[in-house]
């Protein structure tokens, strides 16, 4: 098992912003101190070159990031103040993914502690995401004839709005998202199929319902390569997720997820998405088990 660890995680923002980013470092962390990866396994990402992001975003909006141009109004819809480290720190993740892709393809599974910025469309952020890394991954593998036909598992609880309207139409690459229904965005798009979840689930109930839902991705799809996002933002701790999924029942989502993609020989590079628990130690909490289960299952 291999991670992409974005070094670049402590650019400038308010105070208000900075919560959320203590994770990308106590990821690792907690992995290195439990024993769950060696130092050996950790890569940090090099920026990810122009002509890749070029294969999912338009060369206006990413002019727009290298020049530091976005209007007030763009800046207000990511939800973060642009800077130059933040452009730095998106296609380095974007980087980190691609990465974790080729990895996955020879030795089974890969993890990014970032990554999962589903949010982005090829002309715009959103939602505290500027490029899309699933969907710039998703491309190179395609150019460069690695696969042939891709399944993203958006498990997130907001909508994988910007990765389904990259590929809408697209016969390659298969859009899976199961999120809140009363959740951002608000405004959803349309992914190849759309799972929308009330207010309130338990874990019995979630569970049950991707359960339903895997057999027929992997048999309807037959997918050669996976990219899952395993947003912790299901927790009952997260302060907008509007579910109540415990702890156990996130490790368990993951395992179903793994050992589903393990049956079936389906490599698979994994993003840990959002999380906005109250308390940091849970979000951090259910990432690292995110790890712990691909490290015990592939």
């Amino acid at each position: 098992m291999l991670i992409a660890y974005d070094p670049i995680y402590a650019h400038p923002l308010p105070e208000g912003h900075r919560f959320p980013m203590v994770k990308y470092e106590l990821i690792p962390a907690q992995l290195l101190r439990e024993g769950i990866i060696t130092e050996n396994q950790i890569i940090k990402p090099a920026p990810l070159e122009e002509d890749i992001i070029l294969q999912t975003h338009t060369l206006h909006y990413w002019r727009q990031l290298q020049q530091q141009t976005l209007s007030d109004k763009e800046q207000r819809r990511i939800g973060l103040p642009q800077s130059p480290a933040l452009t730095l720190r998106e296609i380095t993740i974007s980087r980190g993914t691609i990465d974790c892709a080729l990895h996955a393809l020879e030795h089974g599974v890969a993890l990014n502690v970032a990554g999962g910025t589903h949010h982005a469309f090829a002309d715009r952020g959103e939602g505290f995401c500027l490029l899309n890394d699933f969907a710039i991954a998703s491309n190179y593998l395609l150019s460069q004839h690695l696969v042939k036909k891709i399944l993203i598992i958006d498990l997130d609880v907001h909508q994988g709005n910007g990765t389904a309207a990259l590929f809408m139409g697209n016969e390659q690459v298969y859009t899976f998202s199961m999120h809140g229904d009363h959740n951002y965005p608000f405004h959803k798009e349309v992914s190849d199929w759309d799972v929308p979840l009330p207010d309130g689930m338990n874990d019995n109930d979630y569970l049950k319902t991707l359960q339903d839902c895997l057999p027929v991705l992997i048999n309807k799809v037959k997918p050669d390569f996976v990219f899952y996002l395993s947003g912790v933002d299901i927790l009952e701790t997260d302060r907008y997720g509007k579910l109540k999924v415990s702890a156990q029942g996130c490790l368990q989502r993951d395992e179903l997820v793994f050992n589903t993609l393990k049956k079936h020989g389906i490599p698979c590079a994994v993003a840990m998405g959002g999380g906005y628990s109250t308390r940091i130690k849970d979000i951090v909490n259910a990432h690292c088990n995110t790890f712990k289960a691909a490290g015990e299952i592939f």
